[in-house]
């Protein structure tokens, strides 16, 4: 299901309600990687200090244990926001048509600015509306910004100016999700493919459509895929409406089908070190080693989970979001240690 129609949906909800009838689209975390910035279907960007979360005192803590935010933000002054990056120096929220960045010192800190830079999505003629600005990554080597958006294209921003570099056309269906691995990047879509760009080239070098495939075809879920990741050891992860996949790129070929029975639909699949992490619409959040041995399933808050961040240093965290009010922390990797609410603390 497309972002906008999962935020339309929670529009439908009273606003007074809009933080227990919350779902968290994307999250990250801070450069130093002591503060977790989260963002909902209304606008909101919630900021955590990772400090509170995994020492938590009782001047943090709700009546119930539960950690609240340090405060919210608004980067797009309410607007949606699908997607969150980070720079060294900003925090950066897709929204409608636009991208907006905000410095992490005014983010986590008590002193509020407006944010200092705006980038706009090239609006096309045979659309009436806006796109969204579904999936973000920063490119640190070239010190660009790749947006995969639902007009179906990824574009690539300089960030020192903000100008459009290339764009990278051919997907037919919105995008749902990119990741980069040097000057690699994949996109996964709603129509079915996984595509492999070169970043200095405007085709792709590759298509692969996982549901074309017998073993990881699910005809009841759809062809969509909705998360795709590349490791340093040229392999690509792909799960969505096909199931969760790792494929060797030399060969182009299906190394590993992982059993997920009660996972119907993946938004969320990642490489960490020898583990893969997924999660999706189902009530665990998976652990899983490369040849498909599984290591943990964690229960989650969300029963549908749309977003997934992991760090090992300073703080070692895995936080697992979405359509639920609160956000899953593990600081193990292996089972839920508590929860944060997206609501502050009254």
């Amino acid at each position: 299901m497309q972002k906008r129609q999962k935020r339309e949906e929670a529009c439908i909800v009273n606003m007074v309600d809009r933080f227990h009838y919350n779902t968290v689209l994307s999250q990250v975390f801070s450069p130093c990687g002591n503060f977790l910035a989260a963002s909902n279907t209304y606008g909101d960007v919630a900021i955590y200090s990772l400090n509170n979360v995994t020492n938590p005192s009782d001047a943090t803590k709700s009546s119930n244990g539960i950690q609240h935010p340090l405060h919210h933000v608004q980067p797009l002054e309410g607007s949606d926001i699908c997607s969150l990056s980070s720079t060294p120096k900003f925090l950066i929220a897709g929204g409608i048509g636009e991208i907006r960045g905000q410095t992490w010192e005014s983010v986590t800190g008590a002193k509020k600015e407006k944010p200092r830079f705006k980038i706009l999505v090239p609006a096309q003629r045979e659309r009436s509306e806006q796109t969204d600005v579904n999936a973000l990554q920063y490119n640190s080597a070239e010190e660009q910004l790749c947006a995969g958006c639902g007009d179906n294209n990824i574009y690539i921003f300089n960030m020192e100016n903000g100008k459009l570099v290339r764009t990278l056309s051919g997907h037919t269906g919105f995008i749902h999700s990119i990741n980069l691995s040097d000057n690699q990047l994949v996109s996964a879509s709603e129509d079915g493919t996984v595509r492999l760009w070169d970043m200095r080239q405007s085709a792709a070098t590759n298509i692969i459509k996982p549901f074309e495939n017998p073993k990881l075809n699910r005809p009841e879920l759809g062809k969509w895929v909705g998360a795709a990741a590349l490791s340093d050891d040229w392999l690509l992860l792909c799960g969505g409406g096909p199931r969760l996949s790792v494929w060797h790129l030399r060969s182009m070929e299906v190394t590993t089908v992982f059993p997920m029975k009660d996972l119907k639909g993946i938004h969320v699949a990642k490489f960490h070190e020898d583990r893969i992490f997924a999660g999706g619409a189902g009530p665990h959040f998976y652990q899983f080693s490369l040849n498909g041995q599984i290591y943990g399933q964690i229960p989650t808050s969300a029963c549908t989970v749309f977003s997934a961040e992991l760090q090992e240093t300073p703080q070692r965290v895995l936080s697992i979001a979405g359509s639920s009010p609160y956000i899953d922390i593990c600081t193990t990797f292996n089972y839920l240690d508590q929860k944060l609410s997206f609501a502050l603390q009254s």
